[in-house]
């Protein structure tokens, strides 16, 4: 597998362990470029085909998570590499939106520190893990630009506007504690143990619950904050609660309840989701020109 810009499968290894798929950021500094955003966008897709995969985890290789996108041919998006929509497009912001559209849960295991990019792809994820030696910035001011991937709208519903505005404005790097403190990471570990840590949340989320209910679950939640009223939030539920009562899972769920036994559920969402994705329509990014 090679990304758009030539890079190869062995800058972003994928690999799944005990139906986790682990996503290791791998080259120096693990600085992203367009063609690993298309290697992690890849992964995501793998996971979402296998139904035997139930949640991703995302972390670095070595001591650094990601020192965000690559400056090193000092361009943002090289003109002419890209199709016409994309070439207009940050590409921090084509991973996020991936990283929330996502079926199974996805984990950040930051090993190191996480800066620009680094921090901001971590937004859409529904876990955090950090090691204590770890560092995040979102230094877009201090570079002349401003925040991207889509982190003006995640930021702020993560740690609250305030806190938002301080970190952005100021461009500062700013230790673990503080993202603990904040909300952005939800738990710190010594660096050893940060992957094993990050495995027990996949397994947490996941080993007692529907693959497709935490699918829609996920689908309902992330997408409930674009909704302008709770109604909207309604419609969709009801749809889904109607649907899924008469599905498998449902029935397997309520007899093991009653059996007082752990439900063994037939996990399908790469087929059974699509049936709702009307509720999560995609915005084409040219919708308002």
């Amino acid at each position: 597998m090679t990304g758009r810009r030539g890079e190869q499968a062995s800058d972003v290894d994928v690999r799944t362990e005990e139906n986790v798929l682990v996503i290791t950021l791998n080259r120096p500094r693990n600085a992203l470029t367009p063609g690993m955003v298309d290697l992690v966008c890849a992964g995501l897709d793998e996971a979402d085909r296998d139904d035997r995969v139930r949640a991703v985890i995302v972390t670095g290789a070595g001591t650094t998570f990601s020192a965000g996108a690559d400056f090193s041919g000092k361009r943002l998006a090289p003109p002419g590499e890209l199709p016409p929509e994309r070439s207009q497009r940050d590409y921090g912001g084509i991973l996020a939106l991936r990283l929330f559209s996502s079926a199974k849960p996805v984990i950040g295991a930051v090993n190191g520190d996480a800066v620009g990019l680094g921090s901001t792809m971590l937004l859409p994820m529904d876990a955090r893990l950090a090691a204590t030696t770890a560092r995040f910035g979102f230094v877009f001011a201090r570079r002349g630009i401003v925040p991207e991937a889509c982190s003006s709208w995640f930021l702020p519903r993560l740690v609250g506007i305030a806190r938002a505005a301080r970190w952005t404005m100021s461009g500062r790097v700013f230790p673990a504690a503080e993202a603990l403190d904040a909300g952005l990471v939800d738990s710190l570990h010594e660096p050893g143990a940060l992957l094993e840590a990050a495995h027990a949340v996949a397994r947490d989320l996941t080993a007692a619950s529907s693959p497709l209910s935490i699918a829609a679950t996920r689908r309902l939640l992330w997408q409930g904050l674009t909704q302008p009223h709770p109604m909207n939030a309604h419609r969709a539920e009801s749809e889904l609660v109607r649907t899924l009562a008469r599905m498998p899972d449902a029935a397997e769920g309520i007899t093991a309840f009653l059996e007082k036994r752990e439900a063994r559920f037939t996990p399908r969402p790469s087929q059974d989701l699509a049936r709702f994705e009307h509720w999560w329509p995609q915005p084409s990014f040219n919708d308002s020109h």
